[in-house]
């Protein structure tokens, strides 16, 4: 029998997704749920049930090997367990666990969804043939994960490389996480739309008030939206920077929602991490986008469960 498929799912607040793997990062089944994230921990279980009962289902499910979780966090991977921050059904939810309870003997690999993001990019995407990177996830969060050495470290519990919590502003706004100042906290798709309407942008007469909004308002001049994608590309410039002197990436890749905003983005991101990343070993730092897309959740979970 080949052994040749790894099974894989990518858990988040909105769907839960699912699909059988090929040795190339092709999907060749799938499967999803809506994540009934506002409903028990047993229900959200049900939903993960029901997507893998339908992998199970396929013919090529005797061909997977292993099976892969990324998952929206904080993870443990050392305990097995899941405690979502946009699913309280789930608080040290013994995930691992479950899921080798439904789908039998095959090993169970579970990172964070930053982590899977960057095993995908750097298995099949922007990354790709880079020894050391920083992938990033900047959308409703700011998420990521690590290659070193050319090997995607995930760390013990399986959070290595979450640039989101790191403090870029010690005096800075309160974040959900407890410290001050998180990248999170001011790059993020919702703050940057805090912030411009703070600063008294308005928005269109469709009332859109997301930060692609705020993208094409600043696209178009407004300079209120200008300056609040400025101070998330600065915040950035600078959790990129310190990762970069702290453990040698030459890559950042750079995924999510808010990178959709192009240029608006990543011109004054460059600029920023030209006043941060100064260190000789660090100047040649690239910053380039996302390629992987939607897919990339699974392809990395899938990805990470055998270590490529």
């Amino acid at each position: 029998m080949h052994t040749d498929l790894v099974a894989a799912l990518d858990i988040g607040g909105t769907k839960i997704a699912g699909a059988l793997v090929g040795d190339d990062g092709t999907l060749l089944v799938r499967a999803q749920r809506p994540t009934p994230a506002k409903e028990s921990g047993e229900s959200v279980m049900g939903a993960v049930d029901g997507v893998l009962s339908e992998l199970m289902a396929s013919p090529l499910w005797e061909r997977a090997c292993a099976l892969g979780i990324g998952s929206a966090g904080p993870v443990d991977a050392s305990a097995g367990t899941v405690s979502p921050v946009n699913v309280p059904g789930w608080r040290d939810f013994p995930l691992v666990a479950r899921v080798g309870e439904t789908i039998g003997g095959l090993p169970v690999t579970l990172v964070g969804d930053g982590v899977a993001m960057t095993a995908a990019e750097h298995w099949q995407g922007a990354a790709r043939g880079h020894d050391n990177a920083l992938c990033m996830v900047v959308s409703t969060g700011v998420g990521g994960g690590l290659v070193l050495g050319g090997r995607l470290h995930a760390g013990p519990t399986g959070n290595s490389g979450h640039i989101g919590h790191i403090s870029v502003d010690l005096d800075g706004d309160a974040c959900p996480c407890g410290a001050r100042g998180c990248v999170e906290r001011i790059a993020s798709g919702p703050n940057i739309a805090r912030r411009a309407l703070d600063n008294g942008w308005l928005p269109g007469a469709d009332g859109d008030v997301t930060a692609r909004a705020v993208a094409a308002a600043a696209r178009a001049g407004d300079p209120v939206a200008q300056a609040s994608f400025d101070r998330a590309a600065q915040a950035l410039a600078a959790g990129i920077a310190a990762t970069a002197t702290l453990v040698e990436i030459d890559i950042a890749v750079i995924g999510g929602g808010v990178a959709g905003a192009g240029d608006v983005l990543f011109a004054p991101l460059r600029r920023a991490l030209a006043d941060y990343a100064t260190l000789s070993f660090v100047r040649d730092l690239t910053v380039t986008a996302a390629v992987m897309g939607n897919d990339a959740g699974l392809v990395g979970a899938a990805a990470a469960a055998t270590v490529r």
